[in-house]
């Protein structure tokens, strides 16, 4: 009976839920601080997370915590999740990158939503951006952003108006007799 106890125990301390006290993110692999299911603080826990994706937890996200062997002095966090933030509405097949801001990347099953949530999109470092699709814009494009440019809607005004001095001297050319669009 007694060895029957004691693989029931082992059983039953092998898979834990949690909930995230503090994360430190600044190690090769973070370590979360915990408080187990019956108010057991576990500390430096490290959450193996899956290759190519991370996140830094808030206080009060969920874990579940892995002790191999149920040998509670070594666990491993393998899975966080917050249903505070947690998207919902996703169909069948869908698949979404989000955050607690409600900034997400969405793959639908019509096609791939980026949600800014107000705030700027940045690509970094890349010689160029290619776009091989029809590329519609309702804001406005601006070059040299960062200097001195000008916004295409300003650039087409330019031209749809401009005039010059034909051929140096004289009278004014005509406006082009070919407008950009409005």
């Amino acid at each position: 009976m007694r060895g029957f106890q004691s693989l029931q125990r082992q059983l039953l301390n092998l898979i834990c839920r949690a909930v995230v006290k503090s994360v430190d993110a600044s190690k090769k692999c973070q370590v979360v601080d915990l408080e187990l299911i019956a108010g057991e603080p576990k500390s430096s826990i490290e959450h193996l997370e899956p290759y190519g994706f991370t996140s830094k937890a808030q206080a009060g996200s969920e874990a579940l915590v892995l002790f191999p062997g149920g040998d509670r002095s070594h666990g491993v966090v393998v899975v966080v999740s917050d249903r505070r933030y947690r998207m919902k509405g996703l169909k069948d097949g869908e698949v979404a990158l989000y955050d607690d801001q409600g900034q997400s990347v969405t793959l639908t099953r019509s096609g791939i939503v980026v949600d800014g949530k107000g705030k700027t999109i940045l690509f970094k470092n890349a010689p160029k951006a290619r776009f091989e699709m029809d590329v519609e814009v309702t804001g406005q494009i601006k070059d040299l952003c960062d200097s001195t440019g000008m916004t295409m809607s300003a650039m087409r005004l330019v031209y749809n108006g401009h005039r010059h001095k034909e051929n140096g001297q004289g009278s004014n050319t005509d406006a082009p007799n070919q407008n950009m669009g409005a």
